[in-house]
C-alpha cells in the first residue's frame, strides 16, 4: 500500500534552505584559509607573526 505524501514549500522556506547552504560553504571556506595558513607556516623560515611579536614594546623596557 503506497501513501502519497503532498508538501508545500513557500519561497521563505527555500530562501532559508539556500542560506544554510550558503553560510556552509562560507564556513568552509574561512575554515580552510586557516587550516591553510597553518600548514604553510610550518614551511616558512621566518613568518610575519614572530616579526609582530618583536616589534616595538615587547623587548626590555626603556627609561
Amino acid at each position: 500500500m503506497s501513501r502519497i505524501l503532498i508538501g508545500y514549500l513557500d519561497p521563505g522556506t527555500g530562501s532559508v534552505i539556500l542560506q544554510a547552504i550558503l553560510g556552509g560553504v562560507a564556513a568552509a571556506a574561512v575554515t580552510a584559509k586557516l587550516w591553510w595558513r597553518r600548514v604553510t607556516s610550518i614551511f616558512r623560515r621566518g613568518s610575519r607573526s614572530d616579526a609582530q611579536a618583536e616589534g616595538p614594546g615587547s623587548g626590555p623596557a626603556q627609561s
